[in-house]
């Protein structure tokens, strides 16, 4: 089949992950907040806990990429360096003093170690070995400061690129700390001989254009089915992102449909699959007590240019059963009380991966929304993560899919 993804739960076949790196290392009581991690990491717990994960997508025959590999390879194909300089690197940027010493420096740094800096941070003294022009940023740091900062959110790799059928989205990011994922994705999908000799479908933000407000993140992404996406359209993915994605994607015959779920705008419900996740061909796990009279919106093409047509419903779970060709979808909220549901919630309690139809890995430590999906036939995969949902993330967000199975009958 190759890289494309057909739907939410089919047969998971390769994906795309993190291992947690320098970044971690590198997050501090100071920084923690503007980097959007509620906390300091265990960085060598929270690696042993990713490669238990890693462990237990293998086990079940996924065919596992790591991010950092798939950079390092990139970065010494022909051009890719250049192509990276003119994205992290201009003068207004850095100050024209530091323009030369930043070009050397992703010039000459060995690719697996530039791979590491560009997820992990470039300090000051990473730098000093190139300086041969005088430095007014630079006079004003101290070593171990930060002249590009790190990129933890790296480790939840489904924000930054979305592949939706068999087109690809490298997504422009909401949050200032993230927007440079956007970029290191580009080098990868653009350089990999994997990506770059495969005939990528890339639809939206393969470019150096300032995007927002037009914004799209990949944990607001569905590909529920048949032709079908849910967008959860929040603080992350924006009206306007969604409707130039929706645009590209019915001028390019991707989809035929495209189903927006509007999210109340708090962290809590930063993505779509904090919300909910497809847990088997016909149901998903929901939050409890998300608002039962959520607004919802179908976007249907109009001719073959994108345009489209716009309605909105009020029963957002029958919609989604029409589009799969369903008499009803199970929508499966764990009964608990508002205190329980909101504790399992902020440790992603709804946020699944399936790795076939009705199998999906799930945090061990939402015991009572685990109970409930086995009671209702999803065989839930336990994955150790202490430390890893401390960044709010769970299974879902920490993968990206690249190749997965249509569901079928």
């Amino acid at each position: 089949m190759g890289f494309q993804v057909d739907s939410e739960v089919g047969a998971l076949r390769q994906v795309i992950v993190h291992r947690p790196g320098l970044e971690l290392t590198r997050l501090t009581p100071d920084n923690v907040n503007e980097l959007l991690f509620d906390d300091v990491m265990w960085a060598d717990r929270a690696r042993e806990e990713h490669d238990a994960f890693v462990g237990q997508l293998r086990e079940r025959d996924v065919t596992v990429h790591y991010f950092h590999d798939l950079l390092a390879t990139a970065l010494d194909a022909p051009g890719a360096r250049q192509f990276l300089w003119e994205r992290l690197t201009t003068a207004t940027r850095f100050g024209p003093g530091l323009d030369r010493p930043l070009e050397r420096l992703v010039g000459q740094t060995p690719a697996d170690t530039l791979s590491s800096l560009l997820v992990g941070g470039v300090l000051k003294r990473d730098v000093m070995p190139f300086i041969r022009t005088p430095s007014l940023l630079m006079e004003s740091l101290e070593l171990d400061d930060f002249l590009v900062p790190p990129l933890p959110n790296h480790l939840y790799q489904r924000d930054n690129s979305a592949w939706i059928y068999r087109a690809l989205s490298i997504n422009p990011m909401a949050m200032a700390a993230r927007t440079r994922e956007t970029v290191n994705s580009q080098v990868v999908y653009n350089f990999h001989p994997m990506f770059a000799d495969a005939g990528l479908d890339i639809v939206y933000g393969n470019d150096s254009l300032m995007h927002e407000p037009a914004t799209v993140e990949g944990g607001d992404v569905l590909v529920i089915g048949n032709g079908v996406i849910m967008v959860g359209m929040g603080q992350r993915t924006s009206p306007q992102g969604i409707e130039t994605l929706t645009r590209l994607l019915f001028a390019g015959g991707y989809v035929r449909q495209v189903i927006v779920v509007e999210l109340p705008k708090a962290r809590a419900f930063m993505h779509l699959d904090t919300a909910m996740t497809m847990v088997d061909r016909d149901a998903f796990s929901v939050y409890p007590y998300l608002p039962e009279a959520l607004r919802s919106f179908t976007l249907t093409p109009r001719g073959d240019e994108g345009d489209y047509d716009i309605e909105e419903h009020t029963d957002l779970f029958a919609e989604v059963a029409e589009a799969l060709g369903l008499d009803k979808v199970r929508v499966l909220r764990t009964p608990i009380d508002r205190a329980g549901a909101q504790r399992e919630q902020w440790d992603d309690g709804n946020n699944y991966l399936a790795v076939s139809p009705g199998v999906v890995l799930g945090y061990e430590r939402n015991t009572i929304a685990n109970q409930f999906l086995a009671d209702e036939g999803i065989e839930v995969v336990p994955v150790v993560g202490s430390e890893l949902g401390r960044g709010r993330g769970g299974p879902r967000c920490m993968s990206c899919p690249i190749e997965r199975d249509a569901v079928t009958a």
